[in-house]
């Protein structure tokens, strides 16, 4: 066999395994597809531990996207605003996505809040107890003219949480080589007020509560699996 036809059989060969391994790879289930369906508004309580929703409120719920950016890359959303007796409030987004691919995979509030004019002072990463186990969140600082709003979210894809970067795509070449396609959502806590220290502590006493309350079947949805 002559050296430049060696050569093409080999180059062949190699395309065709390529071919062959994308294929495979490709992932063609939707786990939104195969599990039970999630409806936020349902989900959610209203009532639970010291919190209830209050009503007419929702123009407080500031979301950083624009609505044609939500349609494109969520199914559902919800917003709301709770208190509780003492007059604290807490507000509450929630945004879910089916196919979280990475073209359409959700929107982080350290990128979304400065591009719709939030000044973010501080984005790090921490720990939120709850009686599951450790919830791994990220707790941001930020404001818009005299709004100042500290915030605290994680996101989950399918049922593990990510917080953005290496965590995320490492899930999504997890899901991928099973030949999967994960949903995933983003849980948004946030409150008013220029003691940064006490909104997160706030925020954590609520996040505690409302995934006690979360029904068992859905709540791994929300927070993971343990471990």
């Amino acid at each position: 066999m002559n050296k430049p036809l060696a050569v093409s059989l080999l180059l062949g060969t190699l395309m065709l395994s390529s071919a062959a391994v994308t294929r495979v790879m490709t992932p063609t289930v939707h786990l939104s597809e195969v599990r039970a369906p999630l409806d936020l508004e349902h989900t959610i309580p209203t009532r639970f531990g010291e919190w209830e929703e209050e009503k007419n409120t929702g123009a407080m719920v500031i979301n950083p996207e624009t609505e044609r950016e939500l349609a494109k890359i969520y199914t559902q959303t919800l917003s709301r605003t709770y208190v509780n007796r003492a007059g604290e409030r807490v507000m509450l987004s929630i945004a879910y996505g089916a196919d979280q691919t990475s073209g359409l995979q959700l929107h982080y509030p350290e990128v979304c809040y400065p591009a719709q004019g939030f000044n973010l002072y501080s984005a790090v990463k921490g720990t939120l107890q709850t009686s599951f186990g450790p919830l791994a969140v990220k707790r941001l600082s930020t404001a818009l003219g005299a709004r100042r709003e500290p915030v605290t979210y994680w996101t989950t894809m399918a049922e593990k949480v990510v917080l953005g970067g290496y965590d995320t795509k490492l899930a999504q070449l997890s899901y991928g080589f099973r030949g999967e396609i994960p949903d995933g959502l983003i849980f948004r806590v946030s409150s008013l007020g220029s003691d940064t220290g006490g909104a997160f502590a706030l925020q954590e006493r609520f996040v505690r509560q409302i995934v006690d309350a979360l029904p068992a079947q859905a709540r791994a949805r929300f927070i993971g699996l343990p471990g």
